[in-house]
């Protein structure tokens, strides 16, 4: 595993004689305690919702009316059960009992950012209401169920077919399945056809192996939606999502900004290695013995009995295979893909291998975008390019470039794709081409190693770096992934044991072809000793210096590839990624984590927390570039041994979140009677955050000035004054000249300190210029010096706020980064600037981007005084002095 620390991270891309590894370790998850600040909001969040007994909270979608719809998953179908009271009464009555998507008639969100326009639900109680999805005031409509007749009758929604029209059930076939056929509809999506947005199409996801997408069409009218079901239409059995392989295990999504459905396949079973065991420790191991996940039995016949198969084989030395379990349905996705189902025995899973059509492992795991979504029959593409992953979401910014993605499960990541150019801006999605980023956290705060004590999330906002994996298109990613496709159960076999085909597969074969697996790794795909070369290549030449045919290793192993050189795969469930609509730079993006325990709180790696099975909700403000660079919690869960009058009425096991025009979040759970709550339903919450006031970032050429903003972001009650502190954390880099206050304010005090490193303001608005749902108020321009150079942070603390109504306010602040440059150099374009953040000043000429001609220019004025009057901007060996090595460091950069 490649040491990835800040100053590694960025030679990393150079020469050989820079890299550094480190053996990967075991990991020990801690135990639960009274965390401080568990549970806790920053902001406040009020309950619409719950839904039906075990099911979970999923695919909410607000529409321009501001009627809200959701899922409901998989609620139980049966009686009670024994562990919870009432054990033999019947679950959920009628329509609750069947999976489908509903909406809550007669209420509507007004977006004016305050939760005022919705009463709380109360707490379930009985197991009347327990057994049934409920709001305050409005009821719950289904609008389509599970399995409801389609297209004349030849087809059930959410249900798969078979390419001769057979549905892929157990009724029909012997094998395992992901979730009863058509049981766990999750993300949902509403297409517009008209300019009113009261007619379209309701893009589905389904949660199952495989996996489908349904298209209903639905309208708005008197007060009321209605579908029109017999005219949906299942995506998983049209032949243009059948021959991408069709679908797993798709889960939640996004609307694109080019106005299309972005759905996400959650393929747990794409981990290579378990927890935060990396390929490099196996190779070192000699075996796979304890390391190896799941899916190195993809091919096995029977996959998802390959749990049993270890134990049998290792007995007390056994260990779990993370994602096993998820191989449930591999052999179902071959009979949708025109396989020849193999004999039936007596209903159990039959070990005769599939050796005609099989699904390729690396065509699942990827997001999955509806082109053409209200023609006749629409035109789904994969973006390969973005990674494989257990993708839980995907958010698209409104630059259509950058996609930031969650990846379910234990010890996963989130990640980071940016596209060369806007995406539908590519005439053929298959030429969309970019770069892939896993993430590093970089603060020593969140290690309890390196912070000398172990942290509460609460406390800890958490500083993140971008890691490059590698930069492809589309249609490289897929033509590496076609390498695989004729890979079938009879390879396994083949290439593991002494069998041929037409051979009989005796229990004793199996049981060789696992343990060769084990030992020497599955021998059908990518192998170990690739992945292995491929980060020793990235260590020595940079993500864009390996050979050829090693490119595909972070496409199609992502999780593998990331960990190998030292990403931060320590994020526990991460099941939730937005941002509103149309989102830019100062906006933010939330990311939920559904749980802060395991690689998230042990004893190693970048993140050593505090344990808080509640989980956590983070969010992160847009830079100009659309990166996001830290990562606050604004929501935290309970501990769960928490009593119920803490877990009743906080959020815990975070699932989907959706970001509301109006700011506010739709904040849904994922954890059926978990925790220490009286009652076992999952809930919906909104999110009302504090307002935020903050100033921007900003540049500043030494010995000019310039100027910032100071803002309030959202003012839901108005606001009647404010008393703020802005101070800078070095006055020596820069400082405070000026402040100016819009006019609009009728009474204002400023004042500057001498050393000019703190500013204080007070306003007062008597004129009422700053009403109530107000957005993005200007509270104050900054008039910076620059002074030094370097980088320097600016703070704003507020000492007190008041709303029309008179009440406090209670805002959020976020701090700001000003950034003093050198003047420009002889021969350049411009002022040099700093392309990647890191306080040294690589373009050098000022023409906005690094390349040779930045080496040239510094190597030619190496003596002149813009140069040597700002050794700070230009030590790139970081060793407190200028000199030619710089030079060298500049050029390996490149």
């Amino acid at each position: 595993m490649v040491d990835c620390n800040r100053r590694n991270l960025m030679r990393a891309t150079v020469a050989a004689a820079l890299g550094a590894s480190v053996p990967g370790v075991a990991s020990a998850d801690v135990e639960e305690t009274d965390t401080p600040g568990a549970p806790s909001v920053s902001g406040s969040i009020k309950r619409l919702s719950h839904t039906a007994f075990g099911a979970e909270v999923t695919g909410p979608f607000v529409f321009e009316n501001g009627t809200l719809l959701y899922s409901l998953q998989h609620p139980s179908r049966g009686t009670r059960g024994r562990d919870f009271s009432n054990a033999g009464a019947k679950a959920n009555q009628p329509p609750y009992d069947r999976a489908g998507v509903g909406y809550f008639d007669g209420f509507s969100f007004e977006f004016d950012g305050d939760n005022d326009d919705f009463e709380e639900v109360s707490v379930p109680r009985t197991v009347e209401e327990q057994g049934q999805v409920r709001s305050a005031d409005h009821e719950f409509v289904m609008l389509a169920q599970a399995r409801e007749p389609i297209q004349g009758g030849d087809e059930r929604l959410g249900v798969t077919q078979t390419p001769d029209g057979t549905d892929v059930t157990r009724e029909n076939f012997d094998g395992t399945m992901y979730g009863a056929a058509a049981t766990n509809p999750d993300c949902n999506q509403f297409v517009p056809t008209n300019d009113d947005g009261t007619e379209g199409y309701l893009f589905t996801n389904w949660e199952n192996s495989p996996g489908n997408i349904t298209r209903v069409p639905i309208s708005y009218e008197d007060g009321t939606w209605e579908a029109d079901v017999d005219e949906a239409l299942n995506l998983a059995n049209t032949e243009p999502l059948r021959e991408q392989g069709g679908t797993r295990i798709n889960c939640y999504g996004n609307l694109t900004p080019w106005g299309t459905m972005l759905s996400a396949e959650e393929n747990y079973a794409h981990t290579r290695v378990s927890l935060k065991h990396t390929v490099g420790d196996v190779v070192e191991n000699g075996s796979g013995q304890g390391l190896i996940g799941g899916c190195q039995f993809w091919n096995r016949p029977n996959p998802s009995e390959c749990q049993n198969a270890v134990d049998d084989l290792y007995g007390d030395e056994s260990w779990t295979l993370q994602g096993y379990w998820a191989l449930d349905g591999v052999e179902f996705l071959a009979y949708q893909l025109g396989a020849e189902p193999v004999a039936r025995d007596d209903g159990e899973n039959p070990t005769e291998p599939i050796s005609d059509v099989y699904p390729n492992p690396y065509r699942y795991g990827y997001f999955v975008d509806v082109r053409q979504p209200t023609a006749e029959t629409p035109q789904p593409v994969k973006y390969w390019v973005m990674g494989r992953a257990a993708w839980e979401c995907p958010d698209v910014m409104s630059d259509e470039r950058t996609v930031y993605g969650a990846s379910d499960g234990d010890s996963k990541g989130i990640y980071k794709f940016v596209a060369d150019e806007p995406i539908p801006s590519y005439d053929d999605p298959m030429d969309v081409a970019g770069t892939l980023y896993a993430p590093k956290i970089t603060n020593d705060a969140a290690s309890a190693a390196e912070a000398g004590e172990r942290k509460s999330p609460a406390d800890v906002t958490l500083s993140l770096e971008w890691i490059p994996l590698g930069h492809a298109t589309n249609r490289e990613v897929e033509s590496w992934i076609a390498e695989y496709d004729d890979v079938t159960q009879a390879d396994y076999l083949a290439a593991h044991a002494d069998w041929s085909e037409g051979d009989e597969v005796t229990p004793e074969v199996l049981a060789e072809a696992d343990q060769t697996v084990v030992e020497e790794g599955n021998q059908n795909y990518v192998s170990r000793e690739e992945i292995v070369e491929w980060a020793q290549q990235y260590e020595q030449r940079g993500p864009d210096g390996v050979d050829e045919d090693l490119r595909k290793v972070p496409f199609i192993e992502t999780r593998a590839a990331a960990k190998e050189i030292g990403a931060s795969i320590e994020f526990n469930k991460a099941e939730g990624v937005d941002s509103r609509d149309g989102a830019g730079p100062g906006d933010y993006v939330y990311f939920g984590i559904s749980e802060c325990n395991d690689a998230m709180a042990d004893e190693q790696g970048d993140l050593q927390l505090d344990r808080v099975d509640g989980g956590v909700v983070y969010r992160g403000r847009l830079d100009a570039d659309y990166d996001v660079s830290r990562l606050e919690p604004v929501v935290v869960g309970p501990d769960f041994t928490d009593p119920a009058g803490d877990a009743d009425d906080s959020l815990r096991n975070i699932d989907n979140v959706y970001v509301m025009r109006d700011d506010r979040v739709l904040l849904c759970e994922d954890g059926f009677a978990e925790s220490g709550r009286s009652y076992p339903n999952d809930c919906l919450y909104v999110y009302e955050p504090n307002p935020v006031v903050a100033a921007d970032s900003v540049a500043v050429r030494g010995g000019e000035t310039a100027e910032t903003d100071v803002t309030v972001d959202r003012t839901p009650e108005g606001l009647a004054g404010a008393e703020l502190t802005v101070s800078l954390s070095d006055a020596a880099v820069a400082s405070i000249e000026d402040v100016s206050v819009p006019e609009s304010f009728g009474l204002v005090e400023t004042s500057v300190s001498d050393d000019g490193g703190r500013a204080d303001l007070r306003v007062l608005d008597v004129d009422d210029a700053v009403g109530d749902g107000g957005a993005d108020v200007a509270l104050a321009t900054l008039t910076l010096s620059g002074d030094g150079t370097g980088t320097t942070d600016l703070e704003v603390s507020v000492e007190s706020a008041t709303d029309d109504d008179g009440d406090a306010l209670s805002a959020d602040t976020t701090p700001a980064v000003v950034v003093v440059g050198p003047p420009a150099v002889p021969g350049g374009r411009g002022a040099p600037t700093d392309p990647d953040g890191d306080g040294r000043y690589e373009d050098v000429n000022g023409n906005g981007r690094l390349d040779f001609n930045d080496v040239v220019l510094l190597f030619e004025q190496f003596d002149a005084d813009a140069v040597r009057l700002n050794e700070a901007a230009y030590d790139f060996n970081e060793n407190g002095q200028l000199e030619f090595d710089d030079v060298v460091e500049l050029y390996e950069e490149i």
